[in-house]
């Protein structure tokens, strides 16, 4: 990155966390207000980076570039976002301590790890990375469900986008290629390891739903009946039904 332009975002990174540091001791603010509050700052400082750094003098400028350190400790402070931004679904519910979107991240990257049954000829680290950056665009638009009555297409056009910024934030070259790459395959739903991901998002979630009923007694069967019909692979209709009976 440009010496200028890195050293802005740093400095802004700084305050926001400070202020993120100030509002976590504040009973006034919760997490989600927190992710808030943030990630307009965030996000303008995403957008007004420069697309790649200038070339180190006599290095081949066809060769990608790997992000520097300070490329990636921006997008890393960017993705902090995913660690503070709630899971609508939850919030609107009132469950106490709802799951971060980091969190749900995280647990559907386990589940392609540990899958004993996964499809023939599926790609188990490709599974696992798509488990990691499938939601990663909501860093910056936060999680957009299909209660705020956003279209299909315009939530996919905001995400496209904020995914851009955070790829250009890293300088560009093969990490963000992959990152795009993986990204856009997920969304597309265009490989047997898309359909994985797809089902292990579903099943994640009834999972998270089947803890929370039980956890703090609620009745969350909005959830299961969301996912029903839905599951493309046959290692997502097994753990979904291994889900369901458990709610017996």
């Amino acid at each position: 990155m440009g010496g200028t332009r890195a050293l802005s975002f740093s400095s802004l990174c700084a305050a926001s966390l400070a202020a993120a540091a100030s509002a976590t001791r504040s009973p006034l603010l919760s997490s989600r207000h927190r992710a808030r509050h943030l990630r307009p700052r965030f996000a303008a400082a995403a957008m007004s980076s420069s697309s790649s750094p200038a070339p180190a003098p006599g290095a081949d400028p066809a060769a990608p570039a790997a992000p520097s350190a300070s490329s990636a400790i921006d997008f890393l402070t960017l993705c902090y976002c995913l660690k503070t931004t709630k899971r609508a679904g939850w919030v609107r519910r009132g469950l106490q301590g709802p799951e971060s979107v980091a969190d749900h991240m995280y647990r559907m990257g386990v589940m392609a790890l540990v899958a004993a049954d996964l499809p023939a000829g599926v790609n188990r680290d490709r599974c696992v990375k798509m488990a990691i950056v499938h939601d990663i665009a909501e860093a910056i638009v936060g999680d957009i469900t299909p209660a705020d009555g956003v279209p299909k297409e315009e939530k996919s056009r905001r995400e496209k986008e904020a995914l851009d910024h955070m790829c250009s934030l890293l300088g560009g070259g093969s990490r963000a290629d992959e990152i795009r790459e993986l990204w856009m395959e997920y969304e597309n739903n265009a490989t047997l390891e898309a359909k994985v991901v797809k089902d292990f998002d579903k099943v994640e979630m009834i999972l998270q739903a089947l803890e929370y009923e039980k956890e703090q007694g609620r009745d969350l069967e909005e959830f299961f009946q969301s996912t029903a019909g839905k599951f493309q692979t046959d290692v997502g209709k097994a753990w979904a039904a291994e889900v369901a009976s458990r709610r017996k």
